[in-house]
């Protein structure tokens, strides 16, 4: 994956669709619950923010990433590009107040900052 976005010149020229097979490939290789989650990321750039959300809903209640503050993360970050910001803040604290790495709390809580700021 790392060549592919590599081979971008700007992020947003990044090969997604190709990403987003690469991790339908890996994700049936090993089954590895970040590469799920990454998957679900490459899927929302592919099919937008909304289909992220969607398939993040079944890991909630289901599998080794239920509870897990990247889950938390990536919810929010994709509430946040789907416009819906009030959500996505609370998503950031929650993740936050999940992980016990402090540069995480502290990046988690500056995003919820952030956009509590755009929300004004």
């Amino acid at each position: 994956m790392s060549a592919v976005h590599a081979e971008a010149a700007r992020a947003e020229d990044t090969d997604w669709p190709q990403i987003l097979a690469l991790y339908g490939v890996l994700e049936r290789i090993a089954d590895n619950p970040m590469v799920t989650l990454n998957r679900v990321v490459a899927q929302s750039m592919v099919h937008g923010a909304a289909a992220g959300l969607k398939a993040l809903a079944p890991l909630d209640v289901a599998g080794r990433l239920a509870g897990h503050h990247r889950l938390h993360a990536v919810r929010a970050h994709l509430l946040e590009r789907a416009g819906d910001r009030a959500a996505a803040a609370t998503q950031y604290r929650v993740a936050a107040g999940k992980t016990p790495s402090l540069p995480e709390q502290r990046y988690l809580l500056t995003r919820a900052a952030v956009v509590d700021t755009l929300r004004s």
